[in-house]
């Protein structure tokens, strides 16, 4: 991609994120967007009110249906208030849903189709909405298109006691049935991933955030305090310790299982955005606003059914590096997604795995072995929290502030695995 335009990754805002049912849980997915949007574009850290439509492109998503709306992107941005002249785009692809937007905007920018794009996602899993059966659903319709009173009662008498049941969404993979912590207990079998290893990378995790957070970094990416009812992210659990994780129960597998609700990243609600820019686009935006370059990116999968169902960044990263002729000690940032603590200690053993390495990236290139310090160095999902949809925008722009602090030409790779077995990651590199 090195012969087509420079193309920009800057970081939007966010909301806090929370726990389900916790600080967030009265707004849904549509009033948790519009402030994050808001305040990106029209306050001090985006283009203006009078040139909001200098923005090309909106691609928002959110993860979990729901009944009232379908095109996300454009439903949020209708919503705040802002041009309706500027098209929307949703994106759905999982936890990955916000990187996927930012680097379909990406692809664009390269092609000089556009020049900024606002991309994000929110999830708001304490409005997660419950479903009825498909035959209860249709009587239930047909009763309300009758044309009189009397076939409305007659459609009524149809339902059965077997009709009534309901669709409650899980986090599980409907090839297989199993839930995304399942299959992670599966992968932790696999590769040998103790818990003592897991507790002692999501320990790392926390305190890593909660010493960001005390020393104010991540407060220049947060709404303006006020905005909603929290305006600090509540996960991280500064305190934690390896001996409180020890007495931790398994939460999936119950009799053998290493995975418990301290090294696995919570239910979460919270929406955040990232700038996708041209050198025009960031002409349209704050000189003060920290910008790196987004050089290449790749997305990999694999089969649920057969492989660890979130491998596939171990397949997606050696392609990226062989095709930059990099190694992964030219890497001096990893933003890595913790779905799990054992899901990015099994992505690290199947890095350093060059035989695995060969046949599923069919990579050839010696890699070297991997920097574990270099891993999340403000805290992971497993302490800030996982809004599905909202993940990848968090990583991108974290990883810009974070990256832009660093001498010009060093580079990060963020890293989100996903639901169905997908693996989204993108270079960053930071410039004078």
């Amino acid at each position: 991609m090195s012969d087509r335009p420079a193309v920009y990754l800057l970081p939007g805002l966010r909301s806090p994120f929370t726990k389900i049912d916790r600080g967030l849980d009265k707004l849904d997915a549509l009033k948790l967007s519009i402030p994050v949007v808001q305040q990106t574009v029209v306050g001090s850290r985006g283009v203006g009110p009078e040139s909001v439509d200098d923005i090309d492109l909106v691609v928002w998503g959110s993860v979990i249906p729901t009944l009232a709306i379908s095109n996300w992107a454009r439903e949020v941005w209708l919503d705040s208030g802002l041009d309706p002249r500027v098209p929307a785009l949703t994106m759905v692809q999982q936890c990955a849903t916000s990187i996927a937007a930012a680097t379909h905007a990406a692809a664009q920018i390269a092609d000089g189709h556009l020049d900024l794009v606002l991309c994000g996602g929110v999830e708001s899993m304490s409005a997660t909405q419950v479903g009825l059966s498909r035959s209860f659903s249709q009587k239930l319709r047909r009763a309300g298109q009758a044309r009189s009173p009397i076939q409305a009662v007659k459609e009524v008498m149809k339902l059965r006691p077997s009709d009534i049941r309901l669709n409650i969404p899980a986090v599980e993979e409907r090839t297989t049935g199993k839930s995304m912590g399942q299959h992670t207990e599966e992968m932790a079998r696999d590769w040998e991933i103790l818990r003592d290893e897991q507790d002692a990378f999501a320990i790392a995790s926390n305190h890593n955030a909660a010493r960001a957070a005390s020393e104010g970094f991540f407060r220049p990416l947060l709404v303006t305090p006020g905005t909603f009812d929290v305006d600090t992210d509540s996960l991280p659990r500064p305190d934690t310790t390896i001996e409180a994780m020890a007495r931790l129960r398994p939460a999936f597998d119950k009799q053998n299982g290493t995975l418990t609700a301290g090294n696995s990243s919570p239910l979460t609600d919270g929406a955040a955005c990232c700038w996708v820019a041209s050198e025009t686009g960031i002409a349209r935006l704050p000189d003060s606003l920290k910008r790196v370059r987004l050089l290449d990116w790749e997305v990999a999968a694999i089969d649920p059914r057969l492989d660890g169902l979130l491998i596939a960044p171990a397949i997606a990263i050696p392609r990226l590096l062989a095709r930059n002729h990099l190694s992964y000690g030219d890497i001096d940032l990893w933003e890595i997604h913790e779905a799990f603590a054992a899901q990015v200690l099994c992505t690290i053993k199947a890095l350093e795995d060059k035989p695995w390495i060969r046949e599923k990236s069919g990579v050839t290139a010696e890699l070297g072995s991997f920097p574990r310090e270099r891993i999340n160095p403000n805290g992971g999902s497993v302490a800030i929290g996982h809004p599905f949809a909202a993940t990848g925008a968090r990583l991108l722009s974290q990883a810009a502030v974070e990256l832009a602090e660093m001498p010009a030409g060093s580079r990060c790779v963020v890293s989100v695995c996903a639901a169905g077995g997908l693996g989204h990651v993108a270079l960053l590199e930071s410039i004078v």
